[in-house]
């Protein structure tokens, strides 16, 4: 059999990982082009005129793979710094720890009054199917935690109405009420903070979020992984890559990490760029501040806060210099903090301004304190910021993207499968892996496959552990994937 030819389209986790999966089973025959000049993608870091460090959004990480815990390790060894997290919510003047619904006894009486009236209400209904993000919200929160909110901070963070918003997504991303436990917490005036997949998570100690990508780059044969190179085309039917030089590529498979109704628009498939056009997506701009001196006491732990309401522009808001000392030139001598702003055609953004009124929000909102002196500001917009989870997106991707693996093409990563619910950096990784195992040995995709199988585990799979295994079936290779031994034998075959 001839060994298959595979190029890849995207130097961010998803890309890194198939090529890395390659070079791990001795694969040689890839290539991988990125058009920026920098690996990382969404999860790149930059370093600004002032010697501050920026993440393109507010990046920590956690995971669900054993595989990709053990890559992480080789690839920083102890350059980590743990957290505990500390999230909160920014309203009424006032910090309120997150998640948000199990702290309500937090809030103003007139709010917290609504907010109570609202679930027993919603106890004493039964259960309807909800059509969509927005019903789900109020047949589990009530109408009191929907208004004071899940409905604004919804539509601040995705852009988008939440009736525009499915329910397949959200797994573990959103918890419901425990009105038990809320109850308990009023009458002992306690706080729950511990709910989530991300409660602890690592950063790197150097470099910022880039910092692992770069270091995973670095394992990959150099002349196999090409910057500043575009595609300008994709010829499904004659399986080739037109970079914009001009140079053709030809190929057997692709692996596209582009997002998808952009990899479309530039493809032979007309009837299917059509279709994908009808996705959503969020823009999302990056707003870095440093500052001089050190943060107030107020921030000195927390990890990162989200605003709900619209006197702010922001969503979320990210103690950046808390994450590692190494982000500011001087550490202990100066800090920052990172907004996001997320922006679609229902909630336009004044370019011009978002650097001017973050900075107006963030003292409004008492994160700057009087007197304190700006020594940086940076600011990034991402016109693919989130991908959307529309109502209609599965029925979108249900007709796009068995097509267009009928032609070889694998569309994976956080825009290339539209799906938010696996867009993390560690699923991110992983759908690169897997479709290398799909494609090499036919071994079904967990991740994109199945994201609350994948979500709702922990340390799926067995560990890496180091090292490059040579030899393309090797069963070992199968095994430090992590991969049930049916799947192993199947690979070894």
């Amino acid at each position: 059999m001839t060994t298959p030819r595979i190029a890849i389209i995207g130097a961010g986790p998803t890309g890194l990982g198939a090529a890395w999966r390659l070079t791990e089973l001795g694969h040689h025959r890839w290539d991988l082009f990125e058009a920026q000049r920098h690996c990382g993608g969404l999860a790149t870091s930059h370093v600004d005129g002032q010697g501050f460090v920026w993440d393109v959004g507010g990046h920590v990480v956690f995971s669900h793979y054993a595989y990709f815990d053990g890559l992480l390790d080789f690839l920083l060894g102890d350059a980590w710094i743990h957290h505990a997290r500390e999230a909160w919510v920014w309203m009424r003047d006032r910090f309120i720890p997150y998640p948000f619904q199990n702290n309500i006894w937090r809030l103003p009486k007139d709010d917290l009054v609504a907010c109570l009236d609202g679930l027993l209400k919603v106890q004493l209904r039964g259960a309807e199917r909800p059509a969509n993000f927005q019903q789900w919200i109020l047949q589990n929160f009530g109408q009191g935690l929907a208004d004071v909110f899940m409905l604004p901070y919804n539509f601040k963070v995705w852009a988008h109405d939440p009736a525009e918003i499915s329910t397949q997504w959200m797994g573990e991303r959103v918890t419901t009420v425990d009105l038990a436990k809320v109850l308990r917490n009023l009458v002992l005036e306690q706080d729950d903070v511990s709910w989530g997949p991300n409660s602890t998570f690592r950063f790197p100690a150097h470099g910022g979020t880039g910092a692992i990508w770069g270091a995973l780059t670095d394992c990959l044969p150099r002349e196999r992984v090409h910057f500043s190179s575009p595609v300008a085309r994709i010829e499904t039917a004659e399986r080739i890559l037109v970079l914009s030089d001009g140079r053709r590529v030809p190929y057997d498979a692709l692996i596209s990490t582009m997002p998808l109704d952009r990899s479309l628009a530039i493809s032979d498939c007309p009837e299917l760029a059509q279709t994908a056009a009808r996705l959503k997506h969020s823009s999302t701009h990056v707003v870095g501040v440093g500052m001089e001196g050190q943060p107030p006491a107020a921030l000195a732990t927390k990890c990162w806060m989200y605003f709900p309401e619209p006197q702010f522009p922001f969503y979320r808001v990210t103690v950046f210099s808390n994450y590692s000392p190494n982000n500011v030139p001087q550490p202990g001598r100066q800090w920052s903090l990172m907004a996001e702003v997320s922006e679609s055609a229902q909630r336009p953004v004044d370019h011009r301004s978002v650097v001017s009124s973050t900075i107006a929000g963030l003292r409004a909102a008492k994160l700057i304190p009087d007197g304190t002196q700006i020594c940086s500001t940076h600011h990034q917009r991402l016109e693919y910021g989130y991908p959307t989870p529309s109502t209609e997106r599965d029925s979108i991707l249900r007709e796009v993207l068995p097509r267009l693996e009928s032609r070889n093409v694998y569309s994976r990563g956080r825009f290339g499968a539209w799906k938010y619910e696996v867009a993390n950096q560690d699923h991110s990784l992983m759908q690169g892996v897997e479709a290398v195992d799909r494609i090499l040995y036919g071994v079904e995709e967990l991740t994109v496959q199945f994201p609350n199988a994948v979500n709702a585990g922990k340390n799926v799979g067995r560990p890496w552990r180091g090292g490059q295994v040579r030899g393309n079936g090797d069963k070992l290779a199968a095994l430090h994937f992590g991969l049930p031994d049916q799947r192993a034998e199947r690979m070894a075959a």
